[in-house]
């Protein structure tokens, strides 16, 4: 990246960028669905924002790093707090988003809906 990385918006932006999986470019080399952001009336940065599938695969990298293992190594009431993170960042709206999480978290993709319905059932029952 050739963005000014000192600059104090590029770091406060930058985080933001990261977790969402975005590429952060020079505003000059911006693409058609980049989003060009700007600091007191001067482009300063673009943000090349990921396809949906990536970002996916990009969430499970960060929950994997956050549990600092293998989703898969996850004992089940923690892969269940993590199938409810990523039904609430819509995970499963993705296609075979079910799919790519069962993967992830070792399970079948019968565990992965079990995990939803028990947290629906749970907060309809509240």
């Amino acid at each position: 990246m050739s963005v000014p990385g000192d600059h104090p918006f590029v770091a406060a932006v930058k985080p933001l960028v990261d977790a969402m999986g975005g590429e952060m470019v020079e505003p000059a080399r911006a693409e058609g669905d980049d989003v060009v952001l700007a600091w007191e009336g001067r482009d300063v940065v673009a943000v090349r924002l990921p396809h949906l599938s990536d970002s996916l695969d990009h969430i499970l990298a960060e929950l994997e790093r956050r549990h600092g293992m293998p989703l898969s190594e996850l004992d089940r009431k923690t892969k269940q707090s993590v199938v409810r993170i990523l039904e609430t960042r819509g995970a499963f709206s993705v296609r075979h988003g079910v799919e790519t999480v069962a993967s992830a978290l070792g399970v079948s993709r019968f565990t992965v809906y079990n995990y939803l319905n028990r947290e629906n059932a749970t907060r309809g029952g509240s």
